[in-house]
Order: C-alpha cells, then structure tokens, then sequence
C-alpha cells in the first residue's frame, strides 16, 4: 500500500476509515503540521497587533495589516487554484510556503509602518496559495465519506495554537518585544516541508499526467481587478471623513473594479444568490465577515479600552478558536442536513457578536468577551466545515480547484471587506471615542450574521 494517496482519484472509503490509516497518514499529518504553522500565526499576529500599532504609531495600520493580508491572499487563491487544476498543487503549494515565510521575516524587521504593511502583503500571497491547495490537496485525496474527519482534524489543529499561541505572542511582546514574535514562527516552516515530501512526490507524479490547458488569462485580470478594488474601495471608506474629495472618486472606483472582477471569480449566479453553489460560496462570505470583522478588533478592545494586558487580551482569541474546533468536532460525528447546520451557525455567530459588545460597557467586565467568542467560535466550527462539505459535494471534480478557490475569493472577501469597514468605523469614531466605535463595529457585523440565517436557505438546490 502507498505511502500516501492517489491524488487524482479517491478511493470510496467507509465513513469510519480513520484519515490516520496507511493510505492516508502522510498526506493528513503533512496538511495538519503546516494547517499548525498557519494558526500560530493567526493567533500570534492576531494577538501583538495592538502593541504593533502602539510602536509604529498608526491606529490606521490596524486595519491595513488584516485587510491586506487577506486581499494579498486572495488574488493568490485564483493563481493557485488555476495552477492546481492544471498541474497539481505541487508547485504553488510549496511557493507558498516559502512566501509566507519570508514575508515572517520581513514583518518582524520592518522599521515603519509601510514596510509592515508590505509584509502582510507578502505574507498573504504564501498563505493564500497554501490554503487552497490545501483544499484540493483534501478534495483529490480523501473520499467524500471522510471530508468532514479532515475538516475537523484541521479545525483541531488549531487548538495548540490557540491555547499556547496567544499566552506565548503575549508573553514574549510584553517581555520583549512584537517584533520577536515574528521571527520566531519562521523556523517552523521547515518541519512542514519536509513532513510534506511524500505528498509532495505523489503531487509531482500529477503534475506530469494532468493536461496543462490554456491559463484562464481573464480570471487572473479578475483577481487582480478584486484585489485593487478591495484596497481602493477601503482606502475611500476609511478617507472619507478627512478627504472626501480623493476619498469618493476611489471608492468609486473600487466599486466598479469589484462589479468587474467578482463575475468571473464567483460561480454564475452568486452575486444575486442563485440556489445551490453560488449561495454556498456566498454564505462563507457572511460568516467570515461576521466572524472575523469582530475578531480582529477584540485585541484592541481589550488592550485600549479595558486595559488588559497583550497575553490577557489574547485568551479571547484562544477561547474563540476552541469554540471553533468544537463545532468542526461535532459536525464530523453525524451525518446532518449541512443547510440547517449553517442556519444554526448564523445565528450563534451573531449572539456571540452581540454578547461581546457588552465588554465595551464600563458597569460590566471585559471577559465576558470569553464566554461571548466560545460561542461565536462554536458556530464558525459548524458552519464553515458544513459549508466546505457543501461545496464539495456540489462541485463537478474538474471544477473542484476553480470552487476551491472562490470558496477561499468568498473568505478573504468577506473578511478584508469586514475588518475594512471595521477599521474605518473604528478610526472614524475612534479617536474621540473608541468604545463607540468598536461598539458600532461589532453591531454591523451582528447583522450581517443575521442576514445570512435567511439567505443560509438558498443553498439548497431547491
């Protein structure tokens, strides 16, 4: 038996087969190592951002170092997904990598805050390529019977992460310094590489059997289109109460840039939420956007406003992602209706969203942000691996990087625009009043979770 799977047809398997058999132990072990690497940073970056903005003294780079990341990514998810469909997810899977850790390094010895921000930038095109051949690495070598045991395997390869990650980042930003924090995830892309040869071999063997086709030129000018018009429709939003006069032409033009690029990236019919796929890619926009826009501010809610330490403010974004791992657990022990699990989803994330706002409120302690994103973070678990199934099952196999990749287009999106508008709300109201601002931030994003409880319906095909 192979070391590692036939990544172009899998074999039908039980649903019981553990993903830890011969066949299937090099390739979960590789994903999870470096699915591992990822949520260290998450968590890490996550939880130093506010003394990140302190040292470089720019509350305006707070939101400009999520959103660029995730808009970085997302132009690479389309490269990646195109390259994967063509030739396997050898190369830019490996390449990812590489840039992720490289864009490590430069963030940590960044001197201002342009340079950050172009790490980010670098840092976003590695992950983005990492994470979608991660999804077709998951969707070509494991049966559909076993997805939902992969999807929460890799939600469980956050929980190290998140119950050391945040106390750790916190620690050594408090003790040394951010920058630290950086550098010291470097060193682990290393392991991950070389726990990934097996399955980087079996890749190869792909790469040389798969018809290369034509490079779908128009949907990398769309991606680019995308992520151009993510950066100035966010540059106009965030201007706009200090220089309308630049800011409206740019937000503009962001709009038509977006109206341009989305068409092509997204399954026909998902800007107007058509049934089955299109809304399926929809709904993991609603809750990144929901989800995240309020998670990248809670750090700084915690820090600014209620004066918790950088390692205290990070334990939300641990209990968070705990919550997250559970609901990815329980979703894989059953068989459910995947549709009526994201309807549930929708309406924990807002109640989380809507709990954690009372930690702005001075009569009432900050950490009722933990309990409050244990919540969030359950419904995250249930919703984005139901959805990921979903796609999976309404994709043609042909069609499974394209989906892959405008499932993670939806995610990035989602979230870039959210923490986006977040962060213009925040600077907008913030600097006379940040708990205002995080206050109304957070609502926005308790709304859109609500929008998707009705929307969560249209993703059945009828």
């Amino acid at each position: 038996m192979s070391a590692s799977p036939d990544l172009k047809s899998p074999p039908a398997e039980d649903s019981k087969t553990s993903i830890l058999t011969a066949r299937y132990r090099a390739t979960t072990l590789g994903i999870l190592l470096v699915v591992t690497l990822i949520a260290f940073e998450a968590m890490a970056v996550g939880t130093v951002m506010p003394e990140v903005s302190v040292d470089l003294k720019a509350l305006d780079l707070y939101a400009w170092s999520f959103s660029t990341f995730l808009m970085a990514g997302l132009f690479m998810n389309v490269v990646a997904g195109q390259w994967s469909d063509r030739h396997g997810p050898r190369v830019p899977f490996l390449l990812g990598v590489i840039v992720f850790g490289a864009g490590m390094v430069l963030g940590g010895l960044a001197p201002g805050k342009e340079l950050f921000i172009a790490a980010r930038a670098i840092q976003g095109f590695g992950g983005g390529a990492v994470i979608v051949t991660i999804y077709v690495m998951i969707a070509r070598a494991y049966p559909d019977a076993l997805r939902p045991r992969v999807f929460a395997a890799l939600s469980a390869a956050w929980v190290l992460p998140s119950i050391i990650g945040p106390t750790i980042a916190g620690v050594v930003a408090d003790l040394a310094s951010w920058r630290a924090v950086f550098l010291a995830i470097v060193p682990l892309v290393v392991p991950g590489v070389i726990m990934l040869i097996p399955v980087l071999r079996s890749a190869g063997a792909e790469d040389r059997t798969a018809p290369a086709g034509r490079w779908a030129w128009g949907r990398t000018f769309a991606a680019t289109a995308v992520m151009v018009g993510a950066g100035l429709l966010l540059f106009g939003v965030e201007r706009l109460h200090t220089g309308p006069a630049l800011a409206v032409p740019a937000a503009l033009a962001g709009l038509v840039l977006l109206g341009a690029g989305l068409p092509r990236l997204l399954p026909a019919g998902a800007l107007r939420f058509a049934r089955g796929l299109p809304t399926t890619i929809v709904m993991r926009a609603v809750l990144a956007a929901a989800f995240f826009g309020v998670n990248a501010f809670i750090p700084l809610m915690l820090h600014d406003v209620r004066g918790f330490t950088v390692a205290q403010a990070g334990i939300a974004l641990t209990t968070g992602a705990l919550g997250w791992s559970l609901g990815s657990y329980l979703q894989s022990r059953r068989s459910y209706d995947r549709v009526t699990l994201v309807r549930a989803a929708t309406v924990l994330v807002a109640a989380g969203v809507l709990l954690s706002i009372l930690a702005v409120v001075p009569a009432i302690t900050g950490w009722v942000s933990v309990p409050a994103w244990i919540v969030a973070g359950l419904g995250m678990g249930l919703g984005v691996a139901s959805v990921n199934v979903l796609m999976m099952q309404q994709s043609a196999p042909e069609e499974q990087g394209r989906n892959s990749a405008a499932l993670q287009v939806a995610d990035t999106l989602g979230s870039a625009l959210a923490v986006g508008f977040g962060g213009a709300i925040t600077n907008g109201i913030g600097h006379g009043n940040l708990p205002l601002g995080i206050a109304v931030t957070f609502a926005l994003m308790a709304a859109i979770a609500l929008a998707g409880t009705g929307l969560s319906a249209r993703m059945r095909t009828r």
